[in-house]
């Protein structure tokens, strides 16, 4: 699901953005929701780290605020540098900022024309939800793994598990004919792949689609090709 927010100081025009976009989402019955709308800038942020997923960004650029649209922007890529950020405001002269920052941004929108506006509020909306549906349908195809300066991609089928290595910082990959060591997290590893995958242990992320057996009383998953998985006690409900 994509997460909208809304940054616009004035109320007035915060609840019209609103609206127009919440008439979007119902009439195209997309998989979006509000995140967060609001004038502040620090709550906007606040919600993007609590998060931690792919948005689309409204942003007005002077927020009259210790931060303005284009430093927010700057903050929110860090964050998240897969969003989709649009600029709506009275200042078209700021246009060229957007590239002076290196914002890649989706779209510039003037509020003159509220007509206009809802035209290319629509048109972002859609254009947003286009790519984020094509790069997760893309990545959900394999995974990709840098092991000694070399890139690998292995297709999700072929992954047995993720395990924790013994030496700091490093995972290992088992798949159905080979295993790779590399440096990750487990945390991270979990958010970029897709719903077969399931964190069965605090050391192990397992692919659901490999397993051959699961041995509820010795919190043991065994694999197809007869690699063994521990269990934790507090994930074996969700397991089950």
């Amino acid at each position: 699901m994509l997460k909208i927010y809304v940054c616009e100081d004035i109320e007035v025009q915060r609840e019209k953005i609103q609206q127009v976009i919440e008439n979007i989402v119902l009439m195209e019955d997309l998989d979006m929701e509000l995140g967060c709308v609001s004038g502040n800038p620090h709550r906007i942020l606040e919600k993007i780290k609590e998060t931690g997923e792919v948005g689309i960004y409204f942003l007005d650029i002077d927020l009259k605020t210790d931060m303005t649209g284009l430093t927010l922007a700057q903050e929110i890529r860090k964050y998240d540098p897969r969003g989709f950020i649009i600029f709506i405001t009275t200042h078209s002269e700021m246009s060229y900022m957007t590239f002076i920052y290196k914002l890649e941004a989706l779209d510039f929108i003037l509020k003159d024309d509220p007509e206009e506006l809802g035209k290319r509020v629509y048109e972002c909306i859609l254009k947003a939800n286009q790519r984020f549906a094509s790069v997760n349908n893309k990545v959900q195809v394999n995974f990709s793994v840098k092991v000694n300066e070399k890139v690998f991609t292995v297709d999700y089928d072929e992954i047995l598990f993720f395990e924790t290595s013994p030496n700091v910082h490093k995972i290992i990959l088992h798949c159905k004919n080979r295993q790779m060591e590399f440096l990750g997290k487990i945390k991270e590893i979990e958010k970029e792949v897709d719903g077969r995958f399931y964190r069965c242990h605090r050391s192990f992320l397992v692919n659901r689609d490999n397993i051959r057996e699961i041995d509820f009383h010795n919190r043991l998953i065994y694999m197809v090709n007869g690699d063994e998985c521990l269990i934790s006690s507090r994930m074996m409900k969700g397991l089950k």
